[in-house]
This record gives C-alpha cells, structure tokens and sequence, in this order.
C-alpha cells in the first residue's frame, strides 16, 4: 500500500456523508458510513447523472439526489426495481487516513 494516494483523513467525511475527489479522469464519490465504512464509487448515478455525492447516505447505501435510485456502496448496483450499477473503487483506512488505490485515476476513464 506504499503507493496508494492519501486523500485526507477519515475525520474529514462526516459520518453518512461523502466527498467528492477530482481525479484527472473524472470525478469520484468516497463515503462513510455510521458505522465508519469507506466506499468509493464514481460521482455520477447510472439513471440521470446526479451527483451521487450530495445524495443520502443509510446504511451502505446512498440514494441519488435527484431522482431517489438508491446504490449500494459495496456493489454499486442499482436497489429494488431499478436496474444499472455505477463503478465501484478501492480504497482503505491506515491509521486514520483515506488512500485509494494508485490505479484509481486510470480506472474512472474506462
């Protein structure tokens, strides 16, 4: 994990909330649960394009702003009648700080 990208302490995300991360291949949403789970998924709903890091977050789960599709943060499939995923990506906690994996930029242009 030498090589992964700090992001910022976990602190930084409050708890059922999220953060928006610019790679230089779009634009990633990192979450944190209650429960203080971090998941990454990209920031854009598979429906209409919300910003699914402004959506809310319950469980590990966040339902997208917009038009209400709920994602599962682990999966990032779509729940209940709604169909379609977004991209889901690596990420981990050390000592209190977010790293994501150092493919993550290349893997948000595919």
């Amino acid at each position: 994990m030498d090589d992964w990208i700090d992001i910022g302490g976990i602190d930084a995300i409050p708890r059922r909330g999220a953060r928006c991360v610019v790679t230089p291949n779009g634009k990633i949403a990192v979450f944190r649960t209650q429960e203080d789970q971090i998941f990454a998924i990209e920031n854009r709903c598979a429906h209409k394009d919300g910003p699914l890091s402004e959506g809310i977050v319950h469980g590990a789960a966040v339902t997208c702003p917009l038009h209400n599709w709920v994602f599962d943060l682990a999966t990032g499939k779509a729940q209940g009648a709604d169909e379609g995923r977004v991209r889901t990506y690596a990420v981990s906690v050390v000592d209190g700080r977010i790293l994501m994996a150092p493919e993550l930029a290349l893997m948000a242009a595919e």
